[in-house]
């Protein structure tokens, strides 16, 4: 009998995403669809936002339209869906809360998603797909976790139904006053217990302690949250529930990133072409406004700026970066202070640096395969899913041994004259460790026969879903 697995998340590319989350969310149900063949109906069900395009609404169908009680109110709720990548995937439609001109960071965050994880129980009923296993992801669809265990778990169909909760970065925690627990929440004072930490709602803390199975996105990072240095306040949480908790590394949608079939790039390329991949190089230098220096090592960052990424340890280390023979350029947006670093940097040293502070997801993918290493020093990292991406498109990783990085990146080195690991790698967190790291890179660079070998190892790296959807069907026992 077919098993079958409900993803509630709140973003998913290719209809709405920010960052990681979406990433994953929109690879990995057609990744667990497609390795179970026949033994998973998988579902996703996931928020109407206003910038979901107008050519994936008309491909969509009305499954229902109906009312939906958050606390004392009752809210409209449209329901509909459509069919792609062997999944299922359902929209929840209420204009209020989602026809925006952003995802997060609204006032109203909370009672947003509240009503988005109302919705998500209350269609299981009305649609009739009940699940054997609701899977939810990150503090924005925790609320479904803790509601199948506190308010609907004594109903029928709920009953059954065991849940999984997936924390992709534990950072961000959904923490509100205690106030609205009823108002907003639709929590019981006997459900407090459950969801308070440090005087505060927690919905994160709720949804670990409810579900069935905790999971999180690398096996560093499910030992690193066991601790204070990584759990941000939850560590003692995450023990107590550590009989539950599984590590799997997230992969990526080797159909969207892929070299040979990207139409971001200038000239598509594989392993087996390498002389292409230079090619994106010279349209790099060129956009770029670089006249020479084409044989020169390109250092690549594609980041948000914010210290936990290693942005400090990079502009600690920036003036004596400019003294190697390179060119640097970093991608992305964040902290004000780091964007007019960056910027100023460029401004001194424009014969080898470039600072483009904006987000272009098409960029990016120019610069991944320009580029020659690409530079991911983060001080926490829950998965990270740039290095594999850079991999992919032949940018060999310099990481810092934390998290995912650790569990995806081992270190260069050579065994009797063959080339072993996947990129360059330091434990210390201090700009001196990087930058040795950047010299060992160079060092490889200027052996023009062995970085081409070496570059090729890495591209051959298998970061698909494939085993990591594996990983999940034994979860689901599938």
């Amino acid at each position: 009998m077919r098993k079958k697995i409900l993803f509630v998340g709140s973003e998913a590319a290719p209809f709405a995403a920010t960052g990681g989350l979406g990433d994953v969310l929109g690879s990995l149900p057609p990744a667990i669809a497609e390795a179970a063949q026949d033994g998973a109906d998988v579902r996703v069900v996931l928020p109407l936002y206003g910038s979901v395009s107008d050519a994936f609404r008309a491909e969509m169908r009305e499954e229902c339209v109906m009312r939906i009680p958050l606390a004392w109110r009752s809210l409209y709720c449209g329901v509909k869906s459509l069919y792609r990548d062997g999944v299922k995937w359902y929209f929840i439609d209420n204009e209020d809360y989602f026809k925006r001109d952003r995802l997060y960071g609204c006032f109203d965050d909370g009672e947003r998603f509240a009503f988005f994880c109302t919705a998500a129980m209350e269609i299981l009923p009305r649609l009739n797909i009940f699940p054997d296993y609701l899977h939810a992801n990150d503090w924005q669809s925790a609320l479904t976790v803790i509601y199948a265990k506190r308010r609907y778990g004594h109903l029928p169909g709920y009953a059954a139904m065991k849940t999984v909760f997936t924390i992709h970065n534990i950072e961000y925690q959904g923490v509100y006053d205690p106030a609205i627990l009823g108002d907003i929440f639709a929590l019981s004072p006997d459900d407090a217990l459950t969801v308070m930490h440090n005087g505060a709602i927690n919905l994160m803390k709720g949804a670990i302690e409810c579900c069935d199975l905790l999971t999180t996105v690398s096996p560093r990072y499910a030992e690193e949250i066991k601790g204070p240095d990584f759990a941000h306040g939850l560590d003692e949480v995450i023990r107590r529930n550590a009989h539950k908790l599984s590590g799997i590394l997230n992969g990526i949608d080797y159909l969207s990133y892929d070299p040979k079939a990207d139409p971001a790039l200038p000239v598509r390329y594989s392993f087996r072409s390498p002389e292409k991949k230079a090619k994106n190089k010279e349209a790099f230098f060129r956009e770029m406004g670089w006249e020479d220096g084409e044989d020169k090592p390109l250092f690549a960052m594609i980041t948000r700026l914010a210290s936990h990424k290693g942005v400090d340890l990079v502009s600690a280390i920036a003036d004596r970066l400019m003294e190697r023979d390179l060119r640097f350029a970093i991608l992305g947006t964040g902290e004000g202070g780091y964007e007019a670093f960056f910027r100023e940097l460029e401004q001194r040293r424009r014969d080898k640096v470039r600072s483009l502070i904006l987000f272009d997801r098409a960029l990016s993918r120019r610069l991944y395969a320009a580029s020659d290493f690409f530079i991911m020093p983060s001080k926490s990292e829950p998965c990270g899913l740039s290095q594999m991406i850079a991999s992919r498109y032949g940018s060999i990783p310099i990481t810092r041994e934390t998290g995912g990085l650790a569990d995806s990146i081992s270190p260069f080195r050579e065994d009797g004259g063959k080339l072993a690991g996947n990129g360059f790698t330091f434990r210390d967190y201090r700009g001196e460790a990087l930058l040795d790291r950047v010299d060992a890179a160079l060092r490889l660079y200027a052996d023009r026969e062995k970085n081409l070998r070496y570059r090729t190892r890495v591209m051959r790296i298998d970061f698909s879903w494939n085993q990591s959807a594996k990983k999940y069907l034994k979860l689901y026992g599938i």
